[in-house]
């Protein structure tokens, strides 16, 4: 109880501290307060025609300590924005019919998720049906007279034994729940409604649903009609024992007619987002072939005749992952996005490989708590590339290129920054002291930074640990630095939008020389002369939790740390976490009861002997990923050893929703400076 409260109160601390600062003056710093203020784009989606985008923009509402999704207009030519479905509920989703007079999306309310359709020349929406359960991955038939979706089909298990009934007016327990999926959980979700994943169709004018997919198989991803309309595409594991290889999936068509289902690729590894070209005769596809289950592989673009014959590779020397695959109107070439060295970008890709880049600086509003790449795009007939842009001094707006120009449309969070002085981001360079391998870093500098004082730095690391962070806008770091500290933050090896190689240096052996990158990307701080190497101090969540666990086991150099989300226990974590179908086979190549030794030896709880850093254990009490229960085995063996700890329960977040709620982002952040500044 002690230790929810203590979010709480450092919650209220924030918001009487903000109250005060309205009667004395505006705060010229970036605060915890501000965090409700923030507005992000995301979602863009550009009018087959390309002359209207409609994107969902997110602002904070200060009375439900909670995002608020809305959809809106904006004329690309002009910048002018309409609201298109801004109330009560949440609004989410937009998709345009392939004339550009409707618009389907999703509205979430106290009744649950609808699918619904606005008709642009009236302003009016209509619900097109009362479904159970939540639809997702909605697509327009070529005609404009059907939409198509995935939507779970509940089949609850068959009790194990026959339950008693209870007398009348009794009032028993609740009856026994029996798990017997192998996928039972998911980290955002908790535990999952028995149930399979299906395709359904619905008429654009409403009706009753009709399932086309069935079967003890999961449906999901991208779908997509083929251009006649008779078929729907789609991927899927429709194998006997699907569950236990979660990176294996084909692309399928199905009949909507007669049900007829036909697997189009058979190779082994992930199949996904089919989309069949303007004239029907090609299909294009993302994937990998799988090499025997390692930690990352390069997601490749791929082209397949209608028939699934003829599949071929398209960037197949390209070593950047990409995704999210879109025809030109002319059928020549496809835009896909990509992340490089840290920053996002969409490129357009002929068919024999060529590759332009055509947008840069993609950001993406789901973690503004920390700066990891992303970001969203959509493509008009007439070219048009609509994207969410931002910087490490934004969060993320709708931009569109414009005779090959970036043109911003919107400003949505222009007044909160008009008087705020933000910390400055800039590049550092960094070599590591393991093999002289350069690494990206960046770093933050307090606003009013003065070069010739001298400020405690932190290490702030990213997750994954196959992911990336950029010049992208951060809370945490923007926080950190109004608080008077410097921030330092890198890509070590391991992570992605370096290359097959270079993610591939932590295969099997992670953590490992990451934590020499790292290292050297405070040495380098260091060098520039402003940080003082006697006031350090380290957090980072997730793997950045497990490598910050890690670095207080392997040095002593930090004052202060904060693990949140670890991994602390890898024997323990890849049983329990919601990814145990795929973690231990993919991060180690064995399970621990074939090889206990190297799932101690990659375990920072390994090292918890040599720990004499103070640390800050943080983890929400919903976190399916790295459950409570590798914090708590921290925060335990921490207490035996008397070395100084706490722990934070964030009440009710997930993995990745543990800033998710504005009050604990803001919370989150304060608790972990006001840590740090207890041991400076």
């Amino acid at each position: 109880m002690r230790l929810a409260l203590l979010v709480s109160a450092l919650a209220i601390a924030c918001a009487s501290s903000a109250s005060a600062q309205a009667v004395d003056g505006p705060n010229r710093l970036f605060q915890g307060r501000d965090i409700f203020g923030l507005r992000a784009a995301g979602d863009p989606q550009v009018r087959p025609d390309g002359g209207m985008i409609a994107y969902v923009r997110t602002t904070q509402d200060i009375m439900t300590d909670n995002g608020h999704p809305s959809i809106w207009l904006i004329d690309p030519a002009t910048g002018a924005q309409t609201p298109l479905a801004a109330d009560d509920t949440a609004n989410l989703h937009p998709v345009w019919s392939p004339d550009g007079t409707r618009i389907a999306y999703i509205s979430a309310g106290p009744g649950g998720a609808q699918l619904y359709v606005r008709w642009m020349a009236t302003g009016h929406s209509a619900k097109v049906a009362n479904l159970e359960q939540a639809p997702n991955a909605i697509t327009w038939s070529p005609d404009g007279k059907t939409l198509a979706f995935v939507m779970l089909t509940p089949v609850p298990p068959q009790p194990l034994g026959a339950p008693m009934a209870p007398p009348p007016g009794a009032h028993w327990a609740e009856p026994l729940k029996l798990i017997e999926r192998l996928t039972y959980r998911r980290d955002g979700a908790g535990y999952i409604r028995p149930g399979y994943r299906h395709l359904f169709t619905v008429s654009a004018d409403g009706g009753q649903p009709r399932q086309i997919t069935f079967g003890k198989f999961d449906e999901g991803g991208q779908l997509a009609y083929t251009p006649d309309g008779k078929s729907l595409l789609f991927s899927s594991n429709r194998s006997k024992d699907w569950e236990r290889d979660a990176g294996e999936s084909d692309i399928y068509e199905v009949s909507i007619a007669t049900g007829a289902m036909t697997q189009l690729t058979t190779r082994k590894g992930p199949d996904q987002a089919p989309t069949p070209s303007p004239d029907g005769t090609k299909i294009a596809y993302v994937g990998f072939d799988d090499k025997g289950h390692r930690g990352y592989d390069n997601v490749h673009l791929y082209v397949m005749d209608r028939d699934g014959k003829n599949s071929r590779v398209i960037n197949g020397d390209f070593d950047r992952s990409v995704g999210r695959p879109a025809w030109a109107a002319d059928g020549k070439s496809i835009y896909v996005d990509y992340a490089d060295h840290g920053v996002t970008k969409v490129a357009r890709v002929s068919l024999d490989g060529k590759m332009t880049e055509v947008a840069s600086g993609l950001t993406d509003g789901a973690e503004m708590d920390r700066p990891y790449t992303g970001g969203e795009f959509s493509v008009g007939r007439n070219g048009l590339v609509a994207f969410t842009m931002g910087d490490a001094w934004s969060p993320p707006e709708i931009g569109v290129i414009k005779g090959g120009k970036t043109v911003k449309l919107t400003h949505l969070n222009e007044d909160l920054f008009a008087d705020k002085t933000l910390a400055k981001v800039e590049p550092l360079a960094v070599k590591s002291s393991f093999d002289g391998k350069p690494i990206d870093a960046w770093l933050v500098t307090p606003p009013n930074f003065d070069p010739s004082k001298k400020y405690p730095l932190i290490l702030e690391i990213h997750g994954g640990p196959f992911s990336a962070y950029g010049p992208v806008f951060s809370t945490d770091d923007q926080l950190y630095a109004a608080g008077g500290y410097m921030v330092v933050y890198a890509n070590p090896r391991g992570s992605t939008s370096y290359g097959d190689a270079f993610a591939n240096e932590i295969d099997k052996n992670y953590p490992s020389h990451d934590y020499d990158d790292l290292m050297s990307a405070v040495d380098a701080t260091i060098a520039k002369g402003s940080a003082d190497p006697n006031h350090l101090y380290v957090t980072g969540g997730s793997g950045g939790g497990a490598l910050t666990a890690w670095i207080v086991g392997k040095t002593a150099r930090f004052r202060a740390a904060a693990a949140q989300k670890p991994v602390i226990n890898w024997t323990s974590e890849v049983l329990t976490t919601d990814g145990y179908n795929f973690m231990a086979t993919s991060w180690f190549g064995k399970m621990p009861w074939e090889d206990q030794a190297n799932y101690w030896r990659r375990s920072p709880l390994s090292l918890v002997g040599n720990v004499t850093t103070p640390t800050l254990v943080i983890v929400g009490t919903e976190d399916h990923r790295t459950p409570p229960s590798e914090a708590e085995q921290f925060f335990d063996a921490l207490q035996l050893r008397g070395v100084p700890t706490e722990m934070i329960q964030v009440p009710g977040a997930s993995h990745g929703g543990l800033a998710e709620r504005p009050s604990q982002a803001a919370a989150k952040a304060a608790a972990i400076m006001a840590w740090f500044h207890r041991y400076q």
